[in-house]
């Protein structure tokens, strides 16, 4: 079992490393929200690879890939699909929108309006479509990989809750030190090297390993801990609104796939403790203006103040060892 989620791992980072310098650690967790059968929101700065990083994705695994470029004349329609009227039979036929593939980049998700944002909340929410009452099932794998620029506030619709809770985690990749931004140069003197990426993972195998992922052990009493992480959220003073059990069933799923992209068969309380700011701090929502840098900053504070568990957790580690 967790040979198959090593082997998957190991050959989608080792690609993903020819285009994405110096961000093993938010590769992991990227990764790891993959095989967890998530979808992933990156917010970040102009010109710090979330396109690439999401065109590498793609082109990494060998299933079907479409983009979507949000603005905010785009319609519905335009991400789901439409039934079109046939003059000559008198039919209407269906003319399948963006959602129909099984990897979809969402590029600056924010420039569309509510009402076009809420199209995909079916299809990220329950894999499936339903275009004038008749409902389409996604094939697997179903990833969205959205985008978004934070700085940016002219002509922009801030995504819902609803929209955000939908996504398994967020994150930013940030800029890279002196020595990886010299080596992305390097790389592209003469051409881009996401040009150069073939696919070394078929969606069989990915499907597979993402299965996989759901039989990593956790523990109750890391369980509980989850549980308790989401209480302190929903008690914190600075937060109007904390996780709901999405978040934590979240919270739950990746760090199994963390567990599982390090090896181990069991999810360990550091494998929680890393993965909880990515998968918690989008979904809170704070009182006053709160950030993303604030959100996360209060996560990391229940983290450290929430004990963890570790006698129980030692014998469960024992046994599975």
């Amino acid at each position: 079992m967790t040979d198959m989620i090593k082997n998957v791992y190991d050959k989608l980072k080792s690609n993903l490393k020819k285009v994405i310098t110096g961000k093993d650690g938010e590769l992991d967790i990227i990764i790891s929200a993959i095989l967890a059968k998530g979808h992933i929101l990156i917010e970040d700065m102009p010109g710090t690879g979330k396109t690439v990083l999401a065109k590498a994705i793609a082109k990494s695994v060998s299933c079907e890939f479409k983009r979507i470029q949000f603005t905010p004349d785009l319609l519905p329609g335009d991400i789901t699909g439409v039934h079109i009227y046939n003059f000559k039979t008198g039919d209407f036929s269906l003319k399948k929108g963006a959602v129909f593939t099984n990897i979809l980049l969402g590029d600056e998700i924010n420039r569309a309006t509510p009402r076009t944002q809420s199209a995909l909340l079916e299809c990220m929410g329950e894999r499936q479509v339903t275009i004038d009452g008749q409902t389409f099932a996604l094939s697997p794998p179903f990833v969205v990989l959205a985008t978004q620029n934070p700085i940016e506030t002219g002509g922009v619709y801030p995504l819902p809750e609803a929209q955000l809770d939908r996504f398994l985690i967020e994150l930013s990749l940030g800029y890279p030190d002196a020595g990886s931004e010299f080596e992305i140069l390097e790389k592209s003197k003469f051409h881009h090297p996401v040009d150069d990426l073939t696919a070394i993972i078929t969606p069989e195998e990915l499907i597979k390993a993402s299965d996989s992922t759901e039989q990593i052990r956790i523990s109750d009493d890391l369980l509980n801990y989850i549980v308790l992480l989401g209480e302190k959220t929903r008690s914190h003073e600075q937060i109007r609104l904390g996780l709901s059990t999405r978040g934590l069933i979240a919270v739950k799923r990746i760090a199994q796939a963390f567990a599982g992209i390090k090896g181990r068969n069991f999810v360990t309380p550091d494998d929680i403790k890393t993965i909880a700011p990515f998968g918690m701090a989008h979904r809170l929502i704070l009182k006053g203006y709160g950030s993303r840098r604030e959100a996360l900053r209060l996560v990391n504070e229940i983290l450290s103040e929430v004990p963890v568990p570790t006698e129980d957790i030692d014998n469960f580690f024992g046994e599975n060892k």
